[in-house]
């Protein structure tokens, strides 16, 4: 099972997916649906209140949320990460992930990532080889 499916029977067809499924309930991610309810103003105290109350049976959370929570088509797309650049950069120069390349980023200046942008500049029509 997916989470569309999960936020979709709370949102609009209120089917009891938990019930009687065992496999279904360990699937059940509820943070995630949490942050998704997080997002509209008419079930955002829903999902605070679930997340006060994390250690219950994901059950207890799914039916709570499925229960309490009107019938309406809601909709928010998933924020993804915007890729920067400069970390990208920092990445091919240096052969470091994501979250060290971050980690330099916030310690070089402009100065150092234009020098960094010259010494990687290997020419050609795209600035490639």
């Amino acid at each position: 099972m997916k989470i569309k499916e999960f936020v979709d029977s709370i949102n609009y067809n209120k089917k009891p997916l938990l019930d009687n499924d065992e496999k279904a309930e360990k699937l059940y991610p509820s943070y995630l649906v949490n942050k998704n309810f997080s997002n509209f103003t008419d079930t955002i105290f829903y999902a605070n209140e679930m997340n006060c109350y994390w250690e219950l049976d994901k059950k207890m959370q799914f039916d709570f949320l499925r229960l309490g929570i009107r019938k309406k088509k809601r909709f928010s797309p998933w924020i993804k990460k915007q890729n920067d650049d400069d970390v990208e950069i920092i990445k091919h120069a240096y052969g470091y992930n994501n979250k060290k390349a971050e980690e330099v980023l916030n310690i070089l200046g402009p100065g150092d990532i234009n020098k960094i942008k010259e010494f990687l500049n290997l020419g050609g029509l795209n600035n490639s080889e």
